[in-house]
């Protein structure tokens, strides 16, 4: 297996609208994201720190970054998933997320996962 192949982690997200936590006559979109983590490498790896870029319809962009998700550093074993949900506001009815997560290696091996740019995004109803 070639190296690069050995420290591959795969991100899958899922976001949805909370209406019960957005308040949008104060500009307030409150949005949940349901996040799958999985290590396809070869490599057990541990995720250390998160970094987001958080940006909504007007192109105001926010960044975060922290170290582990949800209060945890999970240690993903080739094969293995680790999921969680966290959420996010931002000041218009869509916006987008991207980022990366950064891991370690059992080898020592430092190296970073690409997270896609996803969408926020209030379903549109008809009156």
């Amino acid at each position: 297996m070639e190296k690069a192949q050995a420290y591959r982690v795969d991100v899958d997200i899922d976001s949805r609208y909370l209406a019960e936590q957005s308040d949008p006559g104060q500009g307030v979109y409150t949005f949940a994201y349901s996040v799958t983590i999985t290590n396809r490498g070869s490599v057990a790896s541990q995720l250390i720190s998160r970094h987001w870029m958080i940006e909504d319809a007007n192109g105001e962009t926010r960044e975060v970054r922290g170290l582990g998700v949800v209060g945890q550093q999970p240690l993903l074993n080739p094969g293995q998933s680790f999921e969680y949900t966290s959420g996010s506001q931002i000041e218009t009815p869509s916006g987008t997320m991207w980022g990366s997560y950064f891991f370690v290696a059992e080898d020592g091996t430092r190296f970073e996962a690409p997270i896609a740019r996803f969408e926020l995004a209030m379903p549109r109803t008809l009156h």
